[in-house]
């Protein structure tokens, strides 16, 4: 059996890679400080680091199934520890929760029964059920691509408010300390949209951060 291309790629790594970086991972080697916790889809066409063209130890990366985030409970999960972990000890200034497009997940939520024999997958879905009914009860008159459209987006608000239960970000949000940000990434084009939460509706980053310093 061949050798998987990602241990090659390890291979290519430590050879050229790593060594034109090399004062970067010793930096690294002593402590961490990522502008963001970035969550995201697990889904394997998401890069994130291509993406944002980010450096290691610029991002706090968390991935699930669909990008969601579960509602805070008193009780351990790893998307909850991240959560409190980035926010508390690593105390970024910036959450980005980014759907994207042709998303599995949300294809599941829509169409259930294509779950019904993965009982963990339908547990999860539940978390977009308020979304899901909102598109719904909004989309009689529109599109398959459409619908779909409306339910990328609606789950990136709707995790965005999931992650506000969160009392380590709800604190630092209080203070100032901490910008939520959602977006969605069109795997497609490479078009990414950012939610303005003044006029409702998702526009793209280069509008959106039109202004900012870096």
């Amino acid at each position: 059996m061949c050798a998987p291309k990602f241990a090659s790629g390890v291979i290519r790594f430590q050879k050229e890679i790593f060594p034109a970086k090399k004062a970067l991972f010793e930096t690294l080697s002593h402590g961490q400080s990522p502008e963001a916790l970035f969550i995201t889809c697990s889904d394997s066409r998401i890069e994130t680091p291509m993406i944002t063209q980010a450096e290691p130890g610029e991002l706090f990366i968390c991935r699930t199934a669909g990008n969601f985030v579960p509602p805070h409970a008193y009780q351990t999960g790893g998307m909850a520890a991240s959560i409190e972990y980035a926010t508390a000890v690593l105390k970024v200034p910036h959450i980005v929760i980014c759907g994207h497009k042709e998303c599995g997940a949300l294809k599941a939520a829509l169409n259930p029964e294509g779950a019904k024999d993965l009982p963990h997958m339908q547990e999860w879905l539940s978390m977009v059920k308020e979304a899901v009914d909102l598109v719904k009860e909004n989309c009689a008159d529109k599109s398959e691509a459409e619908c779909a459209q409306m339910l990328v987006e609606q789950n990136v608000v709707l995790q965005i408010e999931h992650i506000k239960t969160y009392p380590t970000v709800a604190s630092r949000l209080e203070r100032g300390e901490l910008e939520l940000h959602g977006w969605v990434y069109d795997i497609k084009t490479g078009d990414v949209d950012a939610y303005d939460a003044q006029s409702r509706r998702f526009i793209p980053v280069a509008e959106y951060y039109s202004g900012r310093t870096a």
